[in-house]
């Protein structure tokens, strides 16, 4: 049964008319982005994402989050499109480094979340789609996936949400060097030898896999859930002690303000 859940001082329906849709059944919520079919990661959708996101800290009862789309691809990166608009309304880059400290603020919050996030993948998942999908707890991608880091190809450096420490943290320094250097394309069986997903699966068994995982978690006590997450969030980040994530904004806007 699908049902209005509150969001900071609003509902999810209200709060996702845009950039998302969500659906509630039972203590599993259900988050798609790209209801109306853009495959890039804009500031609405962020927003949305991130006030959900907070609004989930007075709801214990929710367990576990899927977060998928509705379109061809999973996420194709962020809207570079965005960018351009905001460096030439603003030369300095200061309302470009608002727009890519969002992009953290929603990473740190999936990260922080008590509720278990769970990655469904399919199409395309590239650039700030991988970091989205990294900073979740379980990831499962269909057999057709094909994962990509474009960054330094398009002149870029890989500042999206501090998702390079959680990258390295995932999957290895050497895997992602090589990776992140050469901008590669890899398959669903890659990512999963590699760590980036857990399972692989044909596309029309994708929901199986994830009705697997979101079957048990509905059943766990949301205390015990709450601190086994968290106690993977520490020492994941133990790992992450020069972590300069805070600089992202500051990195991506030199690098697209350059001539």
């Amino acid at each position: 049964m699908t049902t209005p859940v509150p969001i900071a001082s609003t509902t999810v329906s209200d709060a996702a008319s845009g950039a998302l849709g969500v659906r509630e059944d039972g203590p599993v919520l259900h988050v798609d982005l790209n209801p109306t079919g853009g495959a890039s990661l804009g500031v609405a959708a962020i927003d949305e994402l991130t006030a959900l996101l907070d609004g989930l800290h007075d709801r214990p009862e929710t367990r576990a989050l899927v977060l998928s789309s509705t379109g061809d691809d999973f996420c194709l990166g962020a809207d570079r499109g965005e960018y351009r608009a905001a460096l030439a309304a603003d030369p300095t880059g200061a309302s470009l480094r608002r727009i890519v400290d969002k992009a953290n603020r929603l990473c740190q919050a999936l990260e922080s979340s008590h509720t278990v996030s769970i990655a469904r993948l399919h199409g395309g998942v590239v650039g700030a789609g991988l970091a989205l999908a990294a900073f979740c707890d379980l990831r499962v991608a269909a057999e057709t996936c094909r994962f990509r880091m474009p960054e330094v190809a398009v002149g870029l450096a890989p500042a999206w949400g501090g998702a390079l420490g959680r990258l390295i943290s995932e999957a290895g320094a050497a895997r992602i060097r090589e990776l992140m250097l050469t901008c590669d394309s890899f398959d669903a069986w890659t990512a999963q030898r590699i760590g980036l997903v857990h399972k692989v699966a044909p596309p029309d068994e994708l929901d199986r896999v994830v009705d697997a995982w979101t079957r048990p978690l509905a059943r766990r006590s949301a205390e015990a859930l709450t601190l086994t997450k968290r106690m993977f969030a520490g020492y994941a980040r133990a790992d992450r002690t020069a972590d300069v994530a805070l600089l992202d904004a500051h990195l991506l806007a030199a690098c697209l303000s350059r001539p």
